[in-house]
């Protein structure tokens, strides 16, 4: 039965990855083919550092990206915070709105909020752009966060932050010195999923985007009506290379943390 489980998962994780490892091996290819890899080759590699659309589109991506996730990220911790104080009826009310947006399909979301800003744009005049663009992504990574805090509240102390205060903190410190600590892991989780689900968005970036904030998922739906560049390969695998390392980086560095504190 043992067997059977491993086997089984090993064939689940190898259809998962399968056509990552597909990407990363044509990244290298001499050819245009994503059939016949006819030799290998780092071309790709440096032609994708030249060319001015990717690297442009990925900027704006990243920019984004950053911007969206950071203030997310503060909103939600925030939002958290509010909806932990409250009591149990109101909690569940809030948490399950917190849902709707996730549940809720991508074109939904894009296309209401693109609905949202032609309302404002006719009335304040102003166009489409990286302002629209990140109120967007803020919107639906906001509830990622929530969500990834609030299990830290639920096994934290609820009399620690009281505790704190009784030793003399004033509220703010012992927010700092004495909640933050505890629900830092899901902070940092919410904010690696609002960077990872911003970097890759495309249905919600498509509708709300201005012409000079095109992000890359959109530069490269924009190249399959004709046929997509080796180069993306190529940057796929760099990003698939980056997350990877941050995912292990971050997992060392929570199992260090709750090696210390077992210690202690």
């Amino acid at each position: 039965m043992k067997k059977l489980s491993k086997i089984y998962l090993a064939l689940v994780m190898l259809f998962l990855y399968m056509p990552i490892f597909v990407l990363i091996v044509f990244s290298f290819n001499v050819t245009k083919s994503r059939s016949v890899f006819s030799g290998f080759t780092f071309d790709w590699y440096i032609k994708l550092f030249h060319n001015e659309l990717i690297m442009t589109s990925l900027l704006n991506t990243i920019i984004v990206a950053v911007i969206a996730s950071v203030l997310a990220t503060v909103l939600g911790t925030a939002a958290a915070i509010g909806i932990n104080s409250m009591k149990k009826l109101p909690k569940t009310l809030v948490m399950q709105g917190t849902n709707i947006p996730i549940i809720n399909p991508e074109i939904v979301t894009g296309v209401s909020l693109m609905l949202l800003f032609v309302f404002f744009a006719a009335r304040m005049n102003f166009e489409f752009g990286f302002v629209t663009l990140i109120i967007a992504h803020i919107t639906f990574n906001v509830p990622y966060v929530i969500l990834n805090i609030m299990p830290k509240f639920r096994q934290m102390n609820p009399n620690i932050y009281e505790a704190a205060q009784d030793l003399g903190c004033s509220p703010v410190s012992a927010f700092f010195k004495v909640v933050l600590p505890e629900i830092m892991p899901g902070v940092i989780s919410g904010f690696l999923m609002s960077f990872t689900f911003s970097l890759d968005d495309f249905v919600v970036s498509y509708f709300t985007s201005g012409a000079t904030s095109q992000t890359l998922p959109i530069t490269i739906y924009s190249m399959t009506r004709r046929k997509v560049s080796p180069e993306i390969n190529a940057l796929s695998t760099i990003i698939f290379l980056v997350v990877l390392i941050v995912l292990v980086a971050k997992n060392i560095i929570e199992r260090r943390s709750v090696l210390k504190k077992g210690v202690k």
